[in-house]
């Protein structure tokens, strides 16, 4: 599949979830709005569902909640004081906000986001509710408008699976960190094969499936960009718009990798 008509894919399905009011979805328009494929279902509630605690889904602007990840990375990442955080593929924000409270007015979290619907969102979020210390710019992952060694931690959340280039992503990832710099990341991967019609499905590759690769070769490539200490932190089954045929072959793993 082209690469490029991938991308304008996947940035049609989130800019439409950018700017969709979901709360409002009726059945007959939720697949087209909604990021959850239960119709009705609280984007709350997906994000408890992933691994975000009442607290934190309570903690930053409901605007900002999609539910759209597949886990918690900030809450693995052990951030301090005054640490850089770099959010790759940041849609409305949630995480950002999250890491933001953690790092404080002497810390700083960038961003990056490839939709400029959802860019936009996180900005008026941001400016909304007072955010001082986040910034949100528009950019693929692939080749992130970051210089180099000046970020303390990147985190991401069920994004990278969408990137046709993954090597590059983690090779941009090492770039931009500081050494000692750390990387968390939570994502989806598969138990083998998957069907050549989902591999070969714009919107499989836009849900976050058709993209996503074996664990394994998954972790070899965090590895083959340079990152040392490569570990699965947690692991289990993905079952979230998930078809029946796929149960079972989607996983959703927390990974830990350090730049020396």
């Amino acid at each position: 599949m082209e690469t490029e008509k991938i991308k304008e894919h996947i940035k049609k399905r989130y800019s439409k979830i950018a700017t969709a009011d979901c709360s409002s979805c009726s059945s007959s328009s939720c697949s087209s709005c909604c990021p959850s494929s239960s119709c009705g279902t609280p984007p709350k509630y997906v994000a408890w569902k992933v691994g975000y605690s009442p607290d934190d889904i309570e903690s930053v602007p409901e605007d900002s909640v999609s539910g759209l990840g597949c886990g918690n990375p900030v809450a693995l990442a052990g951030l301090k004081d005054g640490e850089t955080v770099l959010d790759l593929g940041s849609g409305g924000g949630m995480d950002s906000f999250l890491a933001s409270k953690i790092v404080g007015p002497t810390g700083k979290v960038i961003g990056i986001d490839m939709t400029e619907e959802m860019v936009a969102k996180a900005k008026s979020i941001a400016s909304e509710h007072g955010y001082t210390n986040v910034e949100f710019r528009l950019g693929e992952i692939e080749n992130l408008p970051i210089e180099d060694e000046t970020v303390d931690v990147i985190i991401s959340n069920c994004v990278v699976n969408l990137a046709p280039d993954k090597l590059k992503v983690f090779q941009e990832a090492y770039r931009v960190l500081k050494p000692n710099g750390r990387l968390v990341v939570s994502d989806l991967v598969t138990l083998g094969e998957l069907p050549e019609a989902v591999r070969n499905s714009f919107d499989a590759w836009a849900g976050c499936i058709a993209g996503a690769l074996e664990k394994g070769e998954y972790l070899e490539k965090i590895k083959r960009a340079g990152f040392q200490n490569v570990k699965v932190v947690s692991q289990k089954p993905y079952t979230i718009d998930v078809s029946p045929e796929l149960r079972g072959k989607i996983l959703s793993i927390q990974v830990e990798a350090h730049k020396n």
